[in-house]
């Protein structure tokens, strides 16, 4: 018996209540509806079969995310909006790895302001041409949320920084947490406003949403929820820091399964789980799962893709368009290191800047022959230190084109503004070098479109030819375990990262070559199609038997769980045991005494006297044989 059915019986009364299976109809819109739950008979129990192609064939599947997959824009006359996919987004792009048949529903909020009055009609449209439900969040809660709990608690502590000053994120604000709970719970309204529960999946996507499947569970005690986590996973030491740690854990073990790009990311996640819940993994048949009174929440580790067939017809644009040309031109009889980062203190930008610097120092003979270009991608809400780490990038940025510089010759090309995904590929194209020294990235996806767009396309003159790049990657980004030909670097060492980079340049183009096809290979055939896919495998695996166990939810608040045991199970009678006691000859009792003869936690370990008599009586009859079992010693006892 597992650790989670420790006192069971204190838990188990009465009937078990579940999921009434009585179909929902389909909602053409959103609206609010009560839900009731009730006892889920034997009979009309589901289960998927792990072996089988998929079995979501007739269900469907919610992702749910911070932002819809959209584009709005307020129309010149002012009267309503516009919308469009943004096929560039992720959470779109995930659905080519599903069936052809299975709907998919996205949950999430606009990157735009709407009206009050508005929001009905929005949520109308969305909904009928987009499959897509809106959350609406009021623009004080958004900033607490999104630009405070969000950006300055959980993105630098996810990122291995602690508050020590002001400056760094600030003390813990409970206000801000009160406001992270109020988002998450507007997400959870909506989507129980289109859900199924019999029949759907939900998908929750990143750091933003991490205690709404609290909110779900608690309403729907076997809805089939996964979890992935695009940013890092701090280590114990770092994440046990957090004032709400135990809250944002038990949160994600209200899921079924959950995702991380890297191992290391899983094995921090585990230790937290272990050292603060005290909660042990298992491998079975080479799956891992954390068992939870008595459900198994498998733990999935798969670095997410790019979207190849994307980038391929940007490529066709971009050929068509001639812009590769007039790089080409610009550049000629240089050798290109690229660097495109959105603005933000752990991307490692100033290293990266250092590291140019001091190639250019110890090599001279390379200066006028080497640039860097580097894109500022703006950044994404309210970063912290941003008006310090945009001085020093600007800072440095001057001093070494100063200092290296020559007439018609920059070593730093800086274009500080957004870059469209169309100049994005044309860059790449060019760059004999992607350099990438994050201090940390949850994955960082800029090399794999890298490597794309230097395999080309066919019948492409500006893509053709041989098929060869190089990288210099930061050992502390999710990408680099999958870049086995990438030169790695600890970006904090600016002289080994200058070393690369020169490495990178005049490695032998067969090098080269090989490197190339062999990240190539790997990225065409783990994209974000085959990563969806895998995720959804799993997720339908770990759900199999979710119907065929009784579910009881106990607790308030975050300390709310789902405790599922096997239909055969029945809480013991009280008359069963007193008859089976009066009518046996012979007994044994054994009686722990930390926890049951005296209490867990007791300072005075010393039974009392009514315990003592309690003892004795038991002792008394000749049938019983007594145990008091102890990791005490026996003189401690005696005392």
């Amino acid at each position: 018996m597992s650790k989670s059915y420790t006192n069971l019986l204190d838990l188990a009364s009465g009937n078990f209540p579940a999921l009434d299976q009585g179909k929902r109809k389909r909602l053409s819109r959103a609206v609010s509806l009560p839900v009731s739950v009730t006892e889920l008979d034997d009979d009309q129990a589901q289960s998927v079969d792990s072996d089988s192609s998929s079995s979501v064939h007739s269900d469907r599947i919610i992702i749910v995310a911070n932002q819809l997959p959209l584009k709005a824009k307020r129309r010149e006359d002012g009267k309503g909006w516009d919308f469009s996919l943004n096929e560039d987004a992720l959470i779109l792009q995930l659905k080519d790895g599903f069936p052809k048949d299975v709907e998919v529903l996205y949950v999430g909020s606009l990157k735009v302001d709407v009206d009050l009055k508005e929001q009905d009609d929005v949520s109308q449209r969305l909904l009928e041409n987009f499959n897509c439900v809106p959350t609406f969040l009021p623009p004080d809660l958004l900033e607490k949320f999104y630009d405070g709990f969000c950006k300055r608690h959980l993105w630098p502590l996810f990122h291995y920084m602690l508050p020590f000053s002001a400056d760094q994120g600030g003390r813990f604000d409970r206000s801000l947490w009160e406001a992270y709970v109020s988002a998450n719970k507007l997400f959870y309204q909506r989507i129980v406003e289109v859900l199924n529960p019999e029949e759907d999946y939900i998908w929750i996507h990143d750091y933003h949403l991490m205690v709404l499947p609290t909110f779900l569970r608690r309403r729907f005690l076997q809805v089939r929820i996964g979890f992935f986590l695009h940013s890092p996973f701090p280590s114990s030491e770092i994440y046990r820091t957090l004032p709400v740690r135990e809250e944002i854990l038990k949160a994600l073990l209200n899921t079924d399964i959950i995702g991380f790009h890297t191992f290391d990311y899983a094995r921090h996640f585990l230790s937290c789980c272990s050292r603060m819940l005290g909660l042990d993994y298992q491998s079975k048949r080479g799956y891992l799962g954390l068992e939870y009174y008595g459900r198994t929440i498998g733990i999935k580790i798969m670095p997410v893709g790019v979207h190849v067939g994307r980038i391929e017809s940007i490529m066709k644009v971009v050929d068509e368009e001639h812009r590769v040309t007039e790089l080409k031109q610009q550049f000629k009889g240089k050798s290109i290191l690229l660097g495109i980062d959105d603005i933000d203190t752990f991307k490692g930008i100033n290293l990266k800047l250092l590291a140019m610097e001091r190639m250019l120092k110890q090599r001279p003979h390379l200066r006028g022959s080497v640039v860097l270009v580097q894109i500022l991608n703006p950044a994404r809400g309210k970063v912290i230190n941003l008006e310090a780490t945009q001085q020093e990038i600007q800072e440095n940025y001057q001093w070494i084109n100063e200092k290296y510089g020559l007439p018609g010759y920059k070593p730093v090309i800086m274009i500080d503004r957004e870059v469209s995904i169309d100049e994005r590929v044309a860059y790449y194209s060019i760059a004999d070098c992607v350099v990438v020294t994050a201090v940390r990235d949850g994955m960082n996806l800029t090399s794999y479109e890298y490597i794309i767009c230097r395999q080309g396309i066919y019948g492409s003159v500006h893509f053709s030819g041989p098929k060869k790049s190089m990288l210099v990657v930061s050992e502390f980004i999710g990408c680099s375990p999958s870049l086995s030909g990438a030169i790695r670097v600890n970006p904090w060492n600016i002289e080994a990262t200058a070393e690369a980079m020169v490495s990178a340049i005049s490695m032998r183009d067969s090098e080269q070559e090989l490197r190339h096809e062999k990240h190539y290979r790997y990225i065409s055939t783990h994209d974000v199609a085959y990563w969806s896919r895998s995720f959804l495998q799993d997720m339908e695996r770990t759900c199999a038997g979710h119907f065929k166990k009784r579910c009881w939810g106990f607790g308030l608040g975050f300390g709310f769980r789902v405790v599922a045991l096997d239909h055969n199970f029945r809480k013991l009678s009280l008359d069963d045991i007193t008859s089976s006691y009066i009518n046996s000859k012979s007994r044994a009792i054994l009686l722990d005494y930390d926890g049951t003869v005296m209490p867990q936690n007791s300072i005075n370990k010393t039974p009392s006297e009514e315990v003592i008599s309690m003892l004795n009586t038991l002792c008394a009859d000749p049938k019983n044989m007594v145990f008091i079992v102890s990791g005490r010693g026996k003189e401690s006892l005696n005392k």
